[in-house]
């Protein structure tokens, strides 16, 4: 087995579990393991639902679950619709795929609420404030989401392979005689009808998109490679690494003693260039970018000594040992992909019987994090005031009241956390000397300060009131130290 893998500075790694034919019925560590599930097919029922969600990712198919088990919630029909075929692992696979996500604490409570307390993944509830984040393959994420939603066929229902092809508003002020539902046309010709949609369909939504609504984005000229690596000896993989380079962050996520992941921000050039290498080749460049030093400035090596020197004088006992990043010795077959990387945000997260979540409604740049970890955020979040809306008898999608109040709190919450992101790329992506003093002092007092370590983290934190009905409390954000 392997062992779970705990982060000290910070993301957490997580480890895999080989298959058990039993599940422990309280987890004590994050695993990945079997899932076993059957389509949730409802023929001949009527076809207006209370809730319908397009798009079945790891947010999409989170929000289904989140509803279907808010016992507010119960009586409600919910229907998910997924483009492509549902996401069932019979085994553990033999390696790890490319595509991994940053879990904070807060989000994986939001997950052992929702579905993964004993199937796919098994994230340990004692500590999890304890973590800064867990590393997750989004696959193992949806697969367990899946496995979960098939307990939940008496409330909700999902539809795999189904695309849709249009959607048809209602308006505020229709006539009587107008049908009042938002109205869903799938590729078959079948016509659905929900009273709340949920645009979970990604940075290209097509529900904002059908929508009208304006987006502010960007791109970064950038492109993300991502890649598995074999260290060159198992060791106690606990740490996740990032550095600044000039052409973008690199990032080395731990999976195991002998595995992470490659999350390597950098130029579309230097990214195909990459592609391209041979594997001891490409090895090389991973080495180097994490242990060469011939992009530093001697000016700015001597003033961080000179201010390291000073601020131990003053806190002796404060600050923590330098730690190495291990050394690669290989990469997964076939693992290396690249993507393009940029930012967006819907000027709008709701309208009339309609509201955004997830990449629908706002994209970030990887350097943080953080992206997943929103989404997740605006489940929580529009899953509490949609069951206080169905608590005090109100139509989910017809007052505007309590989809208001979820924007509000989402973008109270996202654009700040989006903007520091912007500016911590746009900050290092900067090699002129006064920036890479001020980045060296900064990053050097928040190691020797705990208060400041504590209180950057809390300025991530994002609180959500406690459900009434429900057994999570808050919503925590992490935060990433970088090296």
């Amino acid at each position: 087995m392997h062992k779970l893998a705990k982060t000290t500075l910070a993301l957490n790694g997580v480890a895999r579990c080989l298959f058990a034919e039993r599940w422990l019925t309280t987890p004590k560590s994050v695993c990945r393991g079997f899932v076993c599930a059957q389509q949730n097919n409802s023929d001949g029922q009527d076809d207006v639902y209370d809730v319908i969600i397009s798009g079945g990712g790891m947010v999409g198919s989170a929000m289904a679950c989140s509803l279907g088990m808010d016992p507010n919630l119960e009586d409600k029909r919910i229907l998910l619709l997924e483009a492509g075929h549902k996401n069932v692992m019979d085994s553990v696979p033999d390696t790890y795929s490319t595509r991994v996500s940053s879990i904070s604490p807060g989000s994986a409570t939001l997950l052992v609420w929702d579905a993964c307390s004993d199937a796919l993944i098994i994230f340990d509830k004692d500590n999890l404030e304890d973590e800064m984040a867990y590393i997750v393959e989004n696959d193992v994420v949806v697969a367990a989401l899946t496995k979960q939603l098939d307990s939940l066929s008496d409330n909700v229902q999902v539809k795999y392979r189904s695309k849709v092809v249009k959607y048809t508003w209602p308006m505020p002020h229709q006539a009587v005689e107008s049908i009042p539902w938002v109205q869903v046309t799938l590729a078959s010709g079948e016509t659905l009808q929900t009273k709340l949609l949920i645009g979970a369909d990604g940075q290209n939504s097509m529900v904002r998109r059908a929508l009208g609504i304006p987006t502010v984005k960007w791109n970064y000229d950038q492109s993300a490679v991502v890649a598995v690596l074999r260290l060159s000896e198992p060791t106690e993989n606990n740490v996740a690494w990032q550095r600044f380079l000039p052409t973008g962050p690199i990032a080395m996520l731990p999976l195991s003693d002998s595995e992470s992941s490659l999350v390597w921000s950098t130029s579309h050039r230097l990214a195909e260039e990459l592609l391209q290498l041979d594997e001891e080749s490409f090895v090389d460049a991973v080495n180097s970018a994490f242990w060469s030093n011939e992009n530093q400035s001697d000016l700015v090596e001597t003033a961080g000594s000179m201010f390291r020197t000073a601020l131990s004088a003053l806190m002796p006992s404060a600050g923590s040992p330098r730690q190495l990043p291990p050394s690669v010795a290989a990469i997964g077959p076939k693992t290396r992909v690249m993507f393009p990387l940029g930012m967006g945000h819907a000027s709008e997260y709701i309208r009339h019987r309609v509201a955004l979540i997830g990449d629908a409604a706002h994209r970030v740049h990887p350097l943080a994090g953080q992206g997943v970890n929103l989404g997740f955020g605006d489940v929580a979040c529009l899953t509490h005031i949609l069951s206080q809306a169905a608590f005090n008898g109100k139509d989910l999608g017809q007052s505007m009241q309590h989809l208001l109040e979820y924007e509000t709190e989402r973008q109270r919450h996202n654009l700040p956390m989006m903007a520091a992101i912007d500016l911590m790329k746009r900050l290092y992506s900067n090699d002129a000397a006064p920036l890479v003093l001020l980045r060296t002092f900064g990053l050097q007092a928040t190691n020797m300060l705990p208060t400041l370590k504590v209180s950057s983290h809390h300025m991530t934190t994002c609180h959500i009131k406690p459900h009434p009905l429900s057994d999570y409390t808050e919503l925590y954000s992490s935060c990433v130290y970088n090296f």
